[in-house]
């Protein structure tokens, strides 16, 4: 099978995609991507490259002549992505790569797609040893330290519990995953389970969760993160973007699950204990 051309011109639909690009060096091919891209890697708004990049909508919502506009030779999106808006974007001549990450193995793969894709794959290997190396560094740090009780939620009506790579993540941070990663569960049955921390990192939420009301509603008051006022919200783009990304995620899980073990992250990590955000 004959080599394929490298891609000059992308289109990037998924926010952890564009990280990757970026992180490989190749953030100048990316001709289009959505808001989404702009809130973790913001140096693709148009105003700060003073280029003609578009934004564009998301897997879900984005329509095949708005990406086609851009006139990409490449389009990334993930899972799940709109079939028709796809079967144009082929129709069209343009590759287009899928992805569903579900574990650290399956994200590390990702990047080593993407980088091979765009014809720098000694830098993928660079970008997915420093991932491991920094999650291993964590690891370490953690492993005498006794292993508490997690409960990390990705959204929160309905409560959804976070992936499994972040149930990884928890791990390596010196924490046991509470509930089924990716799965619904009920106030209830977390409270149950008596968390001695308890993370949201809403998606799209930043780090704007209102912790106090939904320990409140959820009447989880006497639950020992509660109570030791353990209840933390980390920033969307630190869990939920399975790119590099997830090194500050990792160390921002530390430094909830055991306060001191590992610097926190400047931004992206808020307890409970330091106030109000409140809608």
């Amino acid at each position: 099978m004959p080599d394929l051309p490298t891609p000059r011109r992308i289109a990037c639909l998924q926010p952890s995609a564009t990280v990757i690009l970026a992180a490989i060096g190749a953030l100048d091919r990316v001709v289009a991507c959505t808001k989404y891209c702009a809130d973790v890697v913001p140096e693709v708004l148009p105003e700060v490259t003073a280029g003609n990049r578009l934004i564009i909508a998301d897997s879900w919502s984005a329509d095949a002549s708005e990406i086609l506009a851009a006139r990409p030779d490449f389009v990334i999106a993930s899972v799940p992505y709109q079939k028709e808006a796809v079967a144009e974007i082929l129709k069209a001549g343009v590759r287009f790569l899928g992805l569903a990450p579900r574990t650290l193995d399956d994200i590390y793969a990702d990047i080593a797609l993407i980088a091979a894709c765009a014809g720098e794959s000694e830098r993928g290997r660079e970008v997915i040893s420093g991932m491991q190396a920094e999650i291993e560094k964590v690891r370490s740090k953690t492993a005498l330290l006794p292993k508490k009780r997690v409960f990390c939620e990705e959204w929160g009506k309905p409560i959804l519990v976070s992936q499994p790579w972040v149930a990884q993540l928890v791990e390596a941070a010196g924490g046991q995953f509470l509930c089924t990663p990716g799965a619904q569960c009920s106030p209830e049955g977390v409270a149950r389970q008596d968390p001695e921390v308890i993370v949201a990192a809403w998606c799209g939420d930043s780090d704007r969760v209102p912790l106090e009301k939904i320990v409140r509603d959820r009447s989880w008051s006497d639950t020992t993160a509660a109570r030791t006022t353990q209840v933390y919200c980390i920033s969307d783009e630190l869990l939920n973007t399975p790119a590099p990304t997830l090194i500050a995620g990792v160390h921002a899980l530390a430094a909830a699950i055991h306060p001191g073990s590992s610097p926190p992250p400047a931004r992206g990590l808020r307890s409970i204990a330091e106030g109000r955000t409140g809608r």
